[in-house]
């Protein structure tokens, strides 16, 4: 009996080891494969270098006596005839005219909270929906990059939380308060002096309140003479103020974005139609190739791009990294490490006689991993990127797959 009872023991033993070994083996067997997961994807066609922006712009300058009161903030627009900035004789003079528009602006949000109604109905409880409200305008406006829209919600909100605070206060407070600004608006506007000079523009343009000593180096007249050196040398921190000069108009629409790139120009030639994305700007610009000429370097071109769309966020820089997009591919993203070339039979329609015919080929394709078995699966190559090729989706049963593992370390050309 214990005869019996050791040997079905010593079976079981055994076959637990022998299941032991077979999934060590297979484990082992698995390990030796590297596979990554082919997943459908969308690839831009671009290339990122750093540039320098080439405009038309134009000094403005003054006697240099006295203090500079600029108008408009950097990277306004001008019309022909608008103010730039006022010239006073100390920094007195400007903290008076400051305080004077504030004064103004309270006074006018004062008359507005006391008109027959308002106060009704500017209730705290409104006025907090309606600033969270413009908050969240400002903050959607900002992500489309619309900045006209940004500076007349944050307008609004100015007034709304003016009207909030105010109507918080009692009733009396208000009067009180009106005549307290009333006052200090009569006794100011006594002290405050005409300016010593006015500057206007002449023209329409973009305003930028300093130089930074490009203008002349990256002009429009040497546009062809810019060189690689010129362009990794250029700092966007840069900003000479130069003697008397208190900025500086862009005039124009048309403006170039001049850039270094690898010479291989598979991807881009004169005259494509490009989009350019920016770090100062969630906005693109559309563009077209204008030139690539080749520099020093065998390796490095340079690529002159023309574009004819200026924004506030950009003439206040010369310098910063941009991507120069010119389409877009989707397809199945596979590592070009797991690329392998097989012969294999493959049938297509014969563009002549539109016949179905089978021929012998040399493709490309990957070997895939399903369970245990090894599988060679083709290729249907949309797209090259670097390092990686995009594979049509749906091409066939014989083609790579969403979601296949794909095996990038572990097999030959054969499969072994």
């Amino acid at each position: 009996m214990k005869t019996i009872t050791s040997r079905i023991l010593l079976g079981i033993l055994l076959f637990c080891i022998a299941v032991s070994l077979f999934t060590a083996v297979s484990h082992m067997n698995n390990e030796k494969y590297k596979t990554e997961t082919a997943v459908y994807t969308q690839e831009d066609d671009s290339i990122s270098f750093k540039a320098v922006y080439v405009r038309n712009e134009e000094l403005i300058s003054y006697s240099g006596k006295g203090v500079v009161s600029y108008s408009i903030p950097d990277g306004g627009k001008l019309g022909a005839g608008s103010l730039i900035a006022e010239v006073y004789p100390d920094e007195g003079q400007i903290n008076v005219k400051q305080r004077i528009e504030k004064l103004k602006s309270d006074i006018a949000v004062l008359k507005k909270i006391q008109n027959p109604g308002t106060m009704e109905q500017a209730q705290p409880s409104n006025l907090s929906v309606l600033i969270s409200d413009k908050y969240k305008s400002i903050i959607n406006s900002r992500e489309k990059g619309e900045v006209e829209d940004i500076s007349t919600d944050i307008d609004e909100l100015i007034v709304l939380l003016s009207t909030y605070q105010m109507v918080t206060e009692k009733a009396s407070d208000l009067k009180k308060r009106m005549n307290d600004l009333n006052t200090e608006l009569s006794e100011l506007s006594s002290k405050e002096m005409v300016p010593m000079d006015t500057i206007k523009s002449d023209k329409s343009a973009y305003f930028v309140s300093f130089a930074d000593g490009y203008e002349d180096t990256f002009s429009m007249q040497n546009l062809s003479s810019i060189t690689a050196d010129m362009i990794e040398k250029a700092s966007d921190s840069n900003k000479t103020q130069e003697k008397n000069v208190i900025g500086k108009l862009i005039t124009g629409y048309e403006w170039y974005v001049v850039g270094v790139i690898e010479s291989d120009t598979r991807k881009f030639s004169v005259e494509d139609e490009v989009q350019l994305k920016f770090q100062s700007t969630s906005e693109m610009i559309d563009g077209t190739v204008f030139d690539i000429r080749h520099t020093q370097d065998e390796k490095k071109s340079i690529v002159v791009i023309k574009c004819g769309e200026l924004t506030q966020d950009l003439v206040r820089h010369r310098t910063e990294r941009v991507e120069m997009v010119k389409g877009q591919h989707k397809g199945i993203k596979v590592p070009e490490k797991a690329i392998r070339f097989k012969d294999m039979k493959v049938s297509h329609i014969d563009e002549k006689t539109g016949e179905r015919v089978t021929s012998e080929e040399n493709v490309e394709g990957v070997y895939v991993k399903l369970g245990e078995q090894i599988t060679f699966k083709m290729l249907k190559i949309v797209y090259r990127g670097d390092g990686f090729v995009l594979s049509a989706r749906n091409a066939g049963s014989d083609y790579v797959s969403i979601y296949d593992d794909v095996i990038v370390e572990g097999v030959d050309a054969d499969g072994n």
